[in-house]
């Protein structure tokens, strides 16, 4: 079962909504490569709001994510798609569900 997670909240620059969710479907492709995250969203919340909820066993798993691809493209395409540098929650799973 994982154990830990992160809580990651976007909100796209107006006019830019589009291109944020083009952003978080190409970032699957990313995560894809990470055999530390179990589990990885990403969904749209509202006209402007998004949000990638990501699930880990370990705490180093989370850390190594937290690092990696995902992370360097939000750095770089920060400024260009969001209102601000994005809300990352860790978060503590208590019970899940998963195949």
């Amino acid at each position: 079962m994982p154990k830990f997670g992160f809580l990651v909240e976007f909100e796209a620059l107006p006019g830019q909504e589009e291109s944020v969710a083009e952003f978080l479907v190409a970032a699957k492709k990313l995560v894809d490569d990470e055999p530390g995250t179990l589990a990885w969203f990403s969904f749209q919340t509202g006209p402007a709001a998004f949000r990638i909820f990501d699930a880990f066993e370990t705490e180093n798993d989370r850390a190594a994510h937290l690092q990696g691809k995902v992370r360097q493209a939000i750095e770089r395409q920060a400024e260009q798609l969001f209102t601000a540098f994005p809300t990352i929650t860790p978060v503590d799973i208590l019970a899940s569900k998963l195949p």
